[in-house]
């Protein structure tokens, strides 16, 4: 029984103490990646703005060729969308569209993933010796919920390697 009070006093302690620290974490999440890609601004550019490119470097595509892919007729550019369903939990189901594109510099997008809002990212290209600097950055608003601001300071690991695999995998695309 004294075990019991031990237990109870602990998480007593240990909930609200988590509560008060989430007050500190911040509401944002920022990931961002850069790469170096040894192709052309354009040719680097088309392989983003085209939704349907996304199936040849996509992390999210390689992870699970199989999932359901429906796409909108605008096949690139401002207003280009698709959604995906996937058994695979951890891909799960949602809808990305591209918000902006500046031809052979700049794409953003608006993706709803797995039910947990929005996360918006862009694709900054710069041109470089030897090819096309490439920073993929995703931003999501985690509101004042603590566990998602728990979950936040891990986005970076989780998303980043996503990343780093794609930029890679556009990258042997491009070759």
């Amino acid at each position: 029984m004294q075990t019991f009070f031990i237990l109870l006093g602990a998480l007593a302690v240990i909930i609200p103490g988590c509560f008060i620290v989430s007050l500190f974490l911040p509401a944002t999440v920022k990931v961002v990646r850069v790469r170096v890609i040894s192709a052309t601004p354009a040719a680097v550019f088309q392989q983003i703005n085209t939704v349907r490119n996304w199936e040849n470097w996509s992390p999210w595509h390689q992870a699970d060729p199989h999932m359901k892919l429906l796409y909108t007729d605008t096949e690139s550019g401002i207003g280009a969308a698709y959604s995906w369903e996937s058994q695979n939990r951890q891909i799960g189901k949602g809808a990305m569209m591209i918000t902006s594109s500046r031809l052979d510099e700049f794409i953003a997008t608006d993706m709803h993933f797995m039910e947990q809002g929005l996360a918006k990212a862009t694709f900054k290209l710069e041109p470089v010796p030897g090819g096309t600097s490439v920073t993929w950055t995703m931003t999501a608003e985690l509101g004042r919920n603590p566990f998602k601001k728990f979950m936040g300071l891990l986005m970076d690991k989780w998303v980043g390697k996503d990343f780093e695999k794609g930029l890679a995998k556009l990258e042997s695309v491009l070759r």
